[in-house]
């Protein structure tokens, strides 16, 4: 199939908020991981929730969810790993679920980008900042990524320094802003 697998991933331990799943903090009355799914799944012909914890909670939102299977909270790699596995589509885009302000218009920049340049992966990048979570990738990187992480690896910029790779501009800095503490949940009208 020819269209774009979403996948949200939400497979981390939220050790700077104090261990908590960060997806289903609240913010505004609703799960982070809620209030980036209303904004990535319109962008996207399929989504899966890449989560390692309280499973049930992120089924309840309305998606397949994907654990992990490389163990031991692997980091975001992991989540894209199991993504590409899973995806009935070849291009697969990552988001997490700690960043619920993501521009309307991301996976249309990346996909542009990616089909402009025949690139294996498109990144955003505010300033010089790229954001790798937030990537647009051809489903054809599994192998590298596979072999990647069997090796080791963890790094998202180690990886695909070996890729042909576009960084595309965003100039809402904002948009790309993730809540990692409390405090920033609280500073964002979370309900901390």
């Amino acid at each position: 199939m020819n269209g774009i697998s979403g996948i949200l991933l939400a497979g981390g331990q939220g050790r700077r908020m104090g261990g908590v799943d960060k997806g289903l903090q609240l913010l505004r009355g609703k799960p982070m991981a809620q209030h980036v799914i209303e904004r990535f799944a319109p962008q996207v012909d399929e989504l899966l929730i890449n989560a390692n914890q309280n499973l049930e909670q992120y089924q309840a939102l309305g998606y397949r969810v994907i654990p992990d299977v490389i163990g031991g909270f692997a980091g975001p790699l992991a989540g894209l790993h199991r993504g590409l596995s899973e995806a009935t589509h070849t291009l697969v885009v990552t988001a997490p679920c700690d960043s619920p302000f993501l521009p309307l218009d991301l996976v249309a920049q990346l996909k542009a980008a990616l089909d402009a340049n025949n690139a294996d992966l498109a990144v955003a990048r505010t300033g010089d900042q790229p954001h790798p979570v937030f990537s647009l990738c051809r489903k054809s990187v599994l192998p590298s990524l596979t072999a990647f992480l069997e090796g080791g690896g963890r790094k998202i910029d180690l990886w695909y320094s070996e890729l042909k790779v576009m960084e595309v501009p965003f100039a809402d800095e904002a948009a790309f802003r993730n809540i990692n503490t409390r405090e920033e949940l609280a500073a964002s009208g979370g309900d901390v």
